[in-house]
């Protein structure tokens, strides 16, 4: 069964099947006992972009999960405890048992990514509760998306999530037309697929976005991915559209060139810092 944390109670899932999604993207269904628990602690939440802290241990350790983090940390080096990874839920299958996660697929960077590509049925992991609290809101005119692949499950699953009679657009980028992807969006949301064909991350996404029109009438935003790009982004939609933070949930997924410790640790910095501090105004951004 899951074990309590002081920080969110982890569940440990294995494997139990894996898909390729697209040429970067692949998607690994977890299933086991404790889904159960899982499933009923997602039930209880409202928001279309669940997310959870995946932690992946190095197999050399022998670590028996779930992790007692705080007893670790009093006998491991810093760089031996578990990784912890930030990921969307793209879908719960009840009826199956099992919960899907979809990772961006790069060779070998990084620690999530090349652990899907190769993961086997019956591999462990832990994942941590669901967390996050975006939901698009049902008083709107208009939802806005954008983001790369690393938002793309959670653009995919809070579109999915949309009334039949809303309307909106979504505008991701990918690395060609062959990372696209099937998304069930209502009528009234457009898709526009972004291919940079080589050119830096978020280029086309930024281009896209800047030469829209300003949107009118009421609108709430759902915008994620590599922070120069979101950070370029920010005073058009904010400062120049006039869209407030209540209406956003906005932030960096990643930062190009950071490794993922690095681009955490900036977070609070200038260089990783989104918006300016405006505090009597809340934000839905994604810790």
């Amino acid at each position: 069964m899951a074990e309590q944390t002081k920080r969110r109670p982890q569940y440990v899932f294995q494997v139990v099947g894996v898909e390729t999604v697209a040429p970067h993207m692949v998607r690994v269904l977890f299933g086991g006992p404790d889904f159960d628990a899982f499933a009923s602690e997602a039930a209880e939440r409202t928001n279309t972009d669940p997310y959870v802290k995946m932690m992946f241990a190095k197999p050399e350790l022998g670590l028996t999960p779930p992790y007692d983090l705080d007893a670790l940390r009093e006998h491991l080096a810093p760089e031996d405890m578990p990784a912890q990874r930030t990921y969307t839920i793209r879908r719960i299958d009840r009826e199956a048992r099992t919960i899907a996660i979809d990772f961006v697929a790069h060779g070998d960077t990084g620690i999530a990514g090349p652990w899907a590509e190769r993961a086997t049925v019956g591999a462990e992991v832990v994942i941590s509760s669901p967390g996050g609290i975006y939901a698009p809101s049902p008083d709107v005119d208009e939802h806005l998306f954008f983001g790369d692949e690393s938002a793309l499950p959670a653009i995919a699953s809070s579109i999915e999530s949309l009334p039949g009679d809303a309307r909106g657009r979504a505008f991701i980028e990918v690395a060609s037309a062959d990372d696209e992807i099937e998304i069930d969006a209502p009528e009234g949301v457009e898709l526009f697929w972004l291919h940079r064909d080589g050119a830096a991350c978020g280029s086309a996404m930024v281009a896209a976005i800047e030469a829209l029109e300003p949107p009118t009438g009421c609108v709430d935003v759902f915008a994620h991915g590599e922070r120069s790009a979101m950070k370029r982004l920010r005073p058009l939609v904010h400062n120049e559209w006039g869209i407030p933070r209540s209406r956003m949930s906005y932030s960096a997924y990643w930062a190009a060139g950071r490794a993922h410790d690095a681009f955490q640790a900036e977070k609070r910095t200038a260089v990783g810092r989104i918006f300016d501090a405006e505090p009597d105004e809340p934000a839905t951004w994604r810790a």
